[in-house]
C-alpha cells in the first residue's frame, strides 16, 4: 500500500541510554471515548493517544453528536460530554474509521444497537480487512448488515434495531470480535455470553464496570455480560497507562544494541498484553519491572531492558494471543539472536494492516536476514548483524515500519523504510522518542 514516508535507520552510534515516557494505550483509547460517549454524564479522560486511529474514533461519535473538548492542544486529555446508550444520532455522512480496525469493528457492536442507519467506510488497508467475524454475530443478535463480499468487507451499512443476546463461541481469539459482542449486548435483551479459543485482551471487561456495567466471567472462561441499560460517567478521570506495544519497539531495540540500558515508564502490563515480554524473557532478554502499581483497573510498571542474551526459541502457543501486534518487531528480535526461533499458530497476523507475516519476511531478507515463511508464523535463523544500504517496503504498516528500523539498529548501514508515514496512526511521536534515546531513526527530507 503506497503512503509514503521514508524512514531512514540505522546502524546505532552507540548504546541506548535513558528513561521514556510512552504515550497512551492505543486499545484502551478507543474503548475509554466510545464508553464515555454512550454514558450518562460527563467523563474526563487523561493519557489519551492522540494518533490517528484514535482520533477517527472520537471523530465518529463527535459525528453522532457527541460533545468532546480537548483540553490540550496535542489531544492527550479531552472531556467527553456523554449522551447515553440511546442518544446517539444518525451522521450526515458515513463514518471513516481510517485504518483503525479496532474502531471499525467495535462500532459494528455499537452502531448494531442503533434505532437508525449507519454507514462504515475505512482507508484502502482497512477495506480489505476481514469483517464477517464481528458482522455475523451482530446479525444473529438481530441487526441487519450489508457490505461487499457479502459483509466482510468495508463499507459496511448497519440497519439497528432491538437486539436479542446470544452465546457467541468465537473461532479466532480475538479481542475485536469479542469487546463487539460484548457492546452490542449493552442493547440486548438478556445475557449476552462469549467464549474465546484463547483469552485475548480484557481491556472492554476491566472497562465497563467502570461504567456501572458489570461483566462476569464464569469458571469455564465465558464472559458474561447482563445489560443493566445504562452507563454512568465515572466520578474520577480516566488515566490511560502507557501502550505496551509501543514499548515494546524501544524494549528490543535496547536488547539487540551492545551496552544499551533503558527504562520505560508506566507500562501496561495486564496479562493480556504481555505475551511479548514473555517471548522475551523465553530469549533470554535482561528484563525486569521496578514500581508496580495500578492506573484504574490496570496493572503498570516500570520496565528495565539492557542489552544482551537473545537466543531463539520455540514461541508458546498460548502466548500468541497475547503477543499479536508485536510479533513484527520481535521477528526483528529472533533476526539478531542466537540460534532458532519458531513461531505457530499465528495466521492472524496475516490479515492485519498487512500481511505481517509477508511483510517482514520480505523486508528482514532483503537485509539478508534468514526467515523461511510459514503459513501460520516463520522460522528464523538468527544472524549476527543485518545488511545496510538497501531499500525495504513497510506496505503502508505502522508496525513493519517500526519494527525495520528498530532492526536497523543492527545493520552495517542504513536502512531506507518506504511507505512509512503510517506511523502517525498509532505512534506519532516515534522518531523523536526514538532519538532521545540514541536510536539512528530520521524522516527522509521531502524529495529525497
Amino acid at each position: 500500500m503506497n503512503t509514503g514516508g521514508i524512514l531512514i535507520a540505522g546502524p546505532a552510534a552507540g548504546a541506548l541510554k535513558g528513561a521514556l515516557m510512552i504515550p497512551g494505550d492505543k486499545s484502551m483509547s478507543h474503548r475509554s471515548v466510545m464508553l464515555a460517549s454512550l454514558a450518562d454524564g460527563v467523563t474526563e479522560i487523561r493519557g489519551f493517544l492522540a494518533g490517528e486511529d484514535n482520533v477517527a474514533t472520537a471523530q465518529m461519535f463527535m459525528a453522532m453528536g457527541v460533545k468532546i473538548d480537548w483540553l490540550k492542544d496535542d489531544k492527550t486529555a479531552l472531556r467527553v460530554h456523554g449522551v447515553g446508550l440511546h442518544g446517539l444520532k444518525p451522521a450526515h455522512s458515513a463514518l471513516n474509521a481510517g485504518n483503525a480496525g479496532t474502531c471499525v469493528r467495535l462500532m459494528t457492536g455499537i452502531l448494531a444497537g442503533q434505532a437508525f442507519e449507519s454507514s462504515v467506510t475505512g482507508d484502502a488497508s482497512l477495506c480489505k480487512r476481514p469483517m464477517r467475524r464481528v458482522v455475523d454475530p451482530v446479525r444473529r443478535m438481530g441487526a441487519t448488515v450489508t457490505g461487499a463480499e457479502g459483509g466482510d468487507l468495508l463499507p459496511l451499512t448497519i440497519f439497528g434495531g432491538k437486539l436479542k443476546a446470544i452465546h457467541h463461541i468465537s473461532e479466532v481469539a480475538s479481542a475485536q470480535v469479542k469487546s463487539c459482542v460484548l457492546l452490542a449486548g449493552l442493547y440486548a435483551e438478556g445475557v449476552t455470553r462469549v467464549n474465546e479459543p484463547k483469552p485475548t485482551r480484557d481491556h472492554t471487561e476491566r472497562m465497563l464496570p467502570l461504567f456501572g456495567q458489570p461483566v462476569d466471567v464464569a469458571l469455564d472462561g465465558t464472559i458474561l455480560l447482563d445489560p443493566i441499560g445504562e452507563l454512568t460517567a465515572p466520578e474520577h478521570a480516566i488515566d490511560i497507562p502507557a501502550d505496551p506495544s509501543s514499548a515494546c519497539f524501544f524494549a528490543v531495540a535496547a536488547a539487540l544494541v551492545e551496552g544499551s540500558d533503558i527504562t520505560l515508564k508506566s507500562i501496561g502490563i495486564n496479562a493480556r498484553r504481555d505475551g511479548w515480554r514473555r517471548v522475551m524473557n523465553d530469549m533470554g532478554a535482561q528484563l525486569s519491572l521496578e514500581n508496580k502499581t495500578t492506573v484504574g483497573e490496570e496493572p503498570v510498571a516500570d520496565l528495565r531492558v539492557q542489552f544482551g542474551g537473545l537466543h531463539g526459541m520455540r514461541v508458546n502457543a498460548d502466548d500468541v494471543p497475547d503477543a499479536i501486534d508485536e510479533f513484527p518487531v520481535l521477528f526483528a528480535a529472533a533476526a539478531l539472536a542466537d540460534g532458532q526461533f519458531v513461531l505457530t499458530d499465528a495466521a492472524e497476523l496475516r490479515v492485519k494492516e498487512s500481511d505481517r507475516i509477508a511483510a517482514m519476511a520480505a523486508a528482514l531478507c532483503s537485509t539478508g536476514a534468514q526467515i523461511d515463511e510459514q503459513p501460520d508464523g516463520a522460522v528464523i535463523d538468527g544472524v549476527g548483524c543485518l545488511r545496510g544500504n538497501v531499500d525495504v517496503d513497510a506496505h503502508g504498516d505502522h508496525r513493519i515500519a517500526m519494527a525495520m528500523a528498530v532492526a536497523a539498529q543492527r545493520a552495517d548501514g542504513e536502512v531506507r523504510i518506504h511507505n512509512a508515514a503510517a506511523i502517525a496512526t498509532s505512534f506519532p511521536n516515534f522518531v523523536p522518542l526514538a532519538q532521545s534515546i540514541g536510536m539512528n531513526v530520521r524522516w527522509a527530507e521531502e524529495g529525497a
